[in-house]
């Protein structure tokens, strides 16, 4: 997966393309075509 400073640019890249928020994450969804699909965030937390 491609590395974007924003997601938001991610939007226009297809019609088809949806921006999800799930546990945390955003992710680009596209269903006809999957090359799109892209992550953001959810850095792992460190436990002490």
């Amino acid at each position: 997966m491609k590395v974007v400073n924003s997601i938001g640019t991610l939007k226009k890249r297809h019609p088809d393309c949806q921006v999800v928020k799930r546990k945390g994450r955003i992710y680009v969804i596209n269903k006809t075509n999957p090359r799109f699909k892209v992550r953001q965030g959810g850095a792992k937390k460190k436990r002490y």
